[in-house]
């Protein structure tokens, strides 16, 4: 079973410096069940929490879920989203919706590289997929609702057709009564993979990876955890640029290169600047993550929080004076999942939290309930 766990108030009362060095410990009872494969959670403009849901064993289950905070009641916003299992590592893990982002009625998901690419010949390499689940893998998609839809609804399905129309561009509309329509149209649709050339497999690719989001502007900017880079995109024309292409960071191992991937996962605000968790690449060597602080308009980065381990997510506590506190970095200490140098984390593959808000995700592994 994916669970939805909260944090108790000690996690954000835990001392910066205790945190960054990934000592603390603090409990997170289970909150909420019955998710495929979580990675983020954002607040409504309604204080529901929407959960981003990577999907299950089945191609296209990738899902948007609502949870009354206070009842822990789970309800499906939109269904049938992209997704599917993806091969990369030593053991398939499921790759879909993996990033939220809300401005007022809209809200912006992010869509994983699914089955885009399959592996290689070579460890660690990749090559194309002629057959993918989806034309949608490594895009980003609007969806817009109305405070009714949020309080009434028990869901929305994407079916096949659907998903071909949003892939040529068509807007997708569901009547839903007083509520007014529930509209899903894509923003961008990113390359799902570029040329990489290696001595030993000159045919090898690398795909793409969304995995997260912030509003900025009339823009959105969007991590990539395969890519190592931050896409400006615009959100009304999709037209996108690279704002920042990370370097990769020293291995702290004797195993590997002696670099790897920073593989950022996460992209919060923190006051006019962006916060970028590195999760890092194989072979995730202890005090090789670290939180990156980077200028929203130039791309000038610098490192703000070192000495992680395979860093998930961050959090900014205002009432601590803008001092960001890391999600749990210490239940990351033995990297224990398949993931390939520069391939994106999975729920289904990690024993993790991602936080957001306050809440948290952990995914043991199971099915879904």
């Amino acid at each position: 079973m994916k669970n939805l766990t909260r944090f108790l108030l000690c996690f954000a009362l835990i001392d910066f410096a205790t945190v960054a060095t990934g000592n603390a410990q603090c409990p997170a009872p289970v909150f909420a069940s019955g998710l495929r494969a979580p990675t983020k959670v954002i607040f409504s403009q309604k204080n529901n929490l929407l959960v981003a849901e990577q999907g299950t064993a089945v191609p296209n289950t990738g899902r948007i879920s609502i949870i009354d905070p206070q009842s822990a009641a789970v309800r499906t916003l939109v269904d049938g989203l992209p997704s599917a299992l993806n091969l990369l590592g030593e053991q398939p893990a499921p790759s879909g919706p993996s990033g939220l982002a809300m401005r007022g009625r809209t809200l912006y998901v992010t869509i994983g590289s699914g089955n885009s690419t399959l592996p290689g010949p070579v460890p660690g390499s990749e090559i194309p997929n002629p057959n993918p689940s989806s034309s949608l893998f490594s895009s980003v998609l609007e969806v817009h609702f109305s405070a009714e839809i949020e309080k009434v609804t028990s869901g929305f399905t994407l079916n096949a057709a659907d998903r071909a129309a949003l892939a040529t561009g068509q807007t997708i509309t569901f009547r839903a009564g007083p509520g007014g329509p529930v509209t899903i149209r894509l923003v961008t649709n990113f390359p799902d993979y570029v040329a990489a050339p290696r001595p030993d497999f000159p045919a090898n690719v690398v795909s793409s990876n969304p995995f997260g989001l912030v509003i900025h502007g009339n823009s959105l900017d969007v991590v990539d955890a395969s890519f190592n880079l931050i896409a400006e995109v615009n959100a009304h024309s999709g037209a996108s640029s690279t704002l920042v292409k990370f370097a990769n960071v020293p291995n702290t191992t004797q195993v590997g290169p002696p670099t790897v991937d920073p593989v950022p996962d996460s992209i919060h605000f923190f006051g006019k600047d962006l916060l970028v968790t590195y999760l890092t690449g194989f072979p995730f060597g202890p005090g090789a993550a670290r939180v990156q602080l980077v200028d929203a308009t130039t791309g000038n980065n610098q490192p703000f929080i070192t000495g992680l381990t395979a860093a998930i997510d961050v959090l900014s506590l205002s009432a601590r004076g803008n001092t960001p506190a890391l999600s749990r970095p210490a239940l990351l200490h033995r990297p224990a999942w398949p993931w390939t140098s520069g391939t994106a984390p999975s729920s289904s593959q990690r024993s993790a939290r991602a936080t957001s808000s306050g809440y948290s995700f952990e995914a043991d592994g199971g099915s879904e309930a």
